[in-house]
């Protein structure tokens, strides 16, 4: 079953779907539209390819009955943000003391499945705690949109992304299919990402894991699986068990042109260049032939902050393409390592 999945979701990737002219064969759109297979062709031709790789042509349809389309999902997807955000304003969104101080509480609450995580992947409880906290706050707010409408809307009506959605629609309705779970009953983001830690529908077929051992992976309840399957995601990405995430450094008050900040990819720059173009590590010593991530970070009235991330710096990344997001999430870690070792 799990090659044959594999090989499922490398077609999906692949574009098998890709030259259907799905969005070319839709209707007009109306404010009650369903994408049910019998009105809709496209649909029915999607249908007959899922079809086609294995899937069971009755549970899609009668999953895509319930399906409906909604316009807040792609003005949602479509909505550029409103203004760029410095560091200490995107940072005050996710660092406050209360977040902190619910965050220390769910890993005291459930201080054996973070343990247990850190032995099987080697990931700290806070650094877990921390992104399920940015994400949803900890479970208080995993989305208020039906995962089935969002797909399908992104699936069959967004206007560049179309395939990608198909795909995460497959997975969603194989995970809804293997778990026996009404697909119409769950909800998320309106992009379709679901339950404690936010993961898209691949990433779940990917990465969750029944960390519980209750013969299902369930990360809309369950926080003991939300646990483990964070921390397996971490370490399938890479992660340095016992690493530091990222360092303070100071350097001009202009960031020198030279330099590439910022970018969310393996480390790239070496000590020794940033040495040389005035940034330099804080409080630890750096091999000269090292590289790291150079990141120059705005605040308030113009100035810069200066972070050197490393390995597990990026590996944050890979959970979501954004500096600030990886600096969030190592910055509430380390004030609910802060906070727990303070109750201690």
């Amino acid at each position: 079953m799990r090659k044959w999945l594999e090989r499922r979701q490398r077609a999906l990737r692949a574009g098998v779907l890709g030259g259907l002219g799905l969005l070319a064969a839709l209707p007009a759109v109306g404010a009650d539209e369903t994408f049910d297979p019998g009105t809709h062709p496209a649909v029915a031709r999607w249908v007959d390819a899922q079809v086609a790789s294995g899937a069971d042509r009755g549970w899609l349809e009668k999953a895509l009955k319930q399906a409906a389309y909604r316009q807040g999902v792609l003005d949602a997807m479509s909505k550029a943000p409103e203004r760029h955000l410095r560091w200490d304003e995107y940072r005050d969104i996710f660092i406050q003391p209360e977040r902190i101080q619910a965050g220390a509480d769910f890993v005291r609450a459930h201080r054996d499945a973070f343990e247990r995580a850190r032995k099987t992947y080697g990931v700290a409880p806070e650094v877990i705690a921390a992104i399920i906290g940015v994400e949803t706050y900890y479970g208080r707010h995993t989305g208020s949109h039906r995962v089935l409408d969002s797909l399908a809307t992104l699936a069959f009506r967004h206007p560049s992304r179309g395939e990608f959605f198909r795909g995460e629609l497959a997975a969603f309705l194989t995970i809804t299919r293997e778990q026996a779970v009404d697909p119409g009953s769950l909800e998320g983001s309106y992009a379709g990402a679901m339950g404690y830690p936010q993961f898209i529908p691949t990433s779940y077929q990917a990465y969750a894991v029944d960390f519980d051992d209750d013969g299902k992976r369930d990360l809309w309840h369950d926080p003991v699986d939300a646990i483990g399957s964070v921390g397996n995601y971490f370490a399938r990405h890479g992660w340095q068990a016992g690493a530091p995430i990222v360092g303070e450094a100071t350097g001009p008050a202009t960031p020198p042109n030279d330099i590439a900040f910022n970018r969310t990819k393996p480390p790239y720059e070496r000590v020794d260049a940033l040495a040389a173009a005035g940034i330099r590590a804080q409080g630890s010593s750096l091999a000269a032939s090292r590289r790291v991530i150079p990141l120059a970070l705005e605040v308030a009235d113009g100035e810069t902050r200066y972070r050197l991330g490393y390995r597990n710096f990026y590996v944050i990344t890979r959970y979501n393409h954004s500096h600030l997001y990886a600096m969030a999430v190592a910055t509430l870690a380390e004030r609910i390592r802060e906070a727990l070792e303070a109750s201690a």
